[in-house]
């Protein structure tokens, strides 16, 4: 469960001043305890009820031209202040259910109803409306592989609202929510703790009827590039392909690059023999292990569907990988 924060002030400043104190402050806000060191300066922002409408106002008027530019997330979101390596400052607004934009794009557009954890920790507050329901649970990520398929050890804890003036300090890879709709339209406001490290660190979707891992939800801009690499890179894209494999600090950027080692053979058993090759590393490398496992496993159904179920005959020779 989150932990609850309950600074008491009346006091009120503007967004900058927050921002200001944010990046003269404490350093390392991957520490949770100096991340919660800022809560009393979120509810200080939180007790101005006009700076957002007016920042909401001047991106109108000016056709959202600083949200276009910088505003990498969706129409959830509004960034309020972005582009440092050290923090990141957003407002997300939570409609209900029966709101249209929920109605015509669907929950899973608002993350409503997929159990998640998050690979940094943040302080969040309700700003306005009732507030999003969750249902939390913990998890003991030292535990895990991470992989997915993996059984998850979760531990349901209790199902809460983010009330307005409600704060808490999600620590990271440790909380997990399945978030519902409010019952009314709401808006929170949260200081994310950032790093150059993030990017490595996966975030997690969780299967609860099953209590297993079911998709790894943060995205990494190298895995991408990597296959590239090994499509389009000749003799120097497969030396690096080879290198990442070995020695990326990244199991999933090491994975990243067996499986696009695999994918430069045609055949499907060439390209199960090279995920065994990376199921058989290491017992430290877990991640790596079990995500080869499941790839071998599913080109060897795959090719075993096709030849028995679909095209009796000889082998298909065309590339089965995703």
């Amino acid at each position: 469960m989150p932990v609850m924060m309950d600074p008491q002030t009346d006091e009120r400043i503007e967004l900058g001043d927050l921002v200001e104190a944010l990046e003269t402050g404490p350093s390392d806000l991957n520490d949770d305890e100096c991340l919660a060191s800022f809560a009393p300066s979120l509810r200080k922002l939180a007790n101005n009820r006009s700076f957002l409408g007016d920042l909401v106002i001047r991106e109108l008027k000016q056709r959202c031209a600083g949200q276009a530019a910088h505003n990498h997330y969706n129409a959830q979101v509004i960034l309020l202040h972005g582009g440092n390596r050290k923090f990141l400052l957003r407002a997300n607004f939570w409609p209900s259910a029966s709101d249209s934009v929920v109605v015509n794009s669907g929950a899973d557009a608002f993350f409503y109803g997929q159990p998640h954890d998050h690979n940094f920790s943040f302080l969040t507050v309700g700003y306005a409306g009732p507030g999003y329901w969750s249902d939390y649970y913990e998890h003991d990520y030292e535990r895990a592989a991470g992989y997915i398929g993996e059984k998850a050890e979760l531990r349901f804890v209790e199902r809460s609202r983010l009330a307005e003036g409600t704060m808490l300090l999600y620590r990271r890879h440790r909380d997990v929510h399945s978030q519902l709709p409010a019952d009314s339209l709401s808006v929170s406001i949260n200081i994310m703790a950032m790093s150059p490290a993030t990017e490595f660190l996966d975030q997690y979707g969780f299967d609860l009827q099953s209590a297993r891992i079911r998709s790894l939800v943060n995205r990494s801009t190298l895995e991408p590039l990597i296959a590239l690499a090994g499509h389009l890179g000749g003799e120097n894209g497969w030396d690096l392909i080879e290198h990442v494999a070995e020695r990326h600090p990244s199991e999933r950027i090491r994975f990243a690059a067996w499986k696009a080692k695999a994918n430069a053979f045609g055949r499907p058993d060439e390209r199960a023999a090279v995920y065994d090759e990376a199921a058989a590393s290491g017992p430290s490398n877990g991640f790596l292990r079990g995500m080869a496992a499941r790839e071998a496993a599913r080109i060897r159904n795959a090719r075993s569907f096709y030849r028995n179920a679909v095209l009796p005959g000889p082998e298909p020779s065309f590339s089965l990988s995703r």
